[in-house]
């Protein structure tokens, strides 16, 4: 492959991330979860103020996407950040004035 070949199947998943990533609340989440480690649904809802069935929506898009990865402890399912990259895009963009 050179320089001005494209893999589209690969850059329409990175788009598809991006999409998911593009909600404030999505946005929180992955900061909260890049400061935490991890997280169950309940310590999420509660710290950002929003309704559990809230949470769990942006949760099933983030980790739809490949964003977030879980596992369940116990009752609870705990969510995580599927790649630190992740993290360092948003920080990127939140150093964007």
């Amino acid at each position: 492959m050179n320089k001005t070949d494209f893999d589209l199947n690969h850059l329409e998943k990175a788009a598809n991330r991006l999409k998911a990533m593009a909600h404030p609340v999505r946005i929180a989440i992955i900061e909260m979860l890049e400061v935490n480690g991890s997280l169950c649904v309940s310590d999420i809802f509660v710290k950002l103020d929003i309704e559990q069935a809230s949470a769990s929506h942006h949760l099933n898009i983030l980790k739809n996407r490949g964003i977030l990865k879980s596992e369940r402890s116990g009752k609870n399912i705990v969510y995580s950040l599927n790649s630190e990259i992740i993290s360092e895009i948003v920080n990127c963009l939140s150093r964007c004035n």
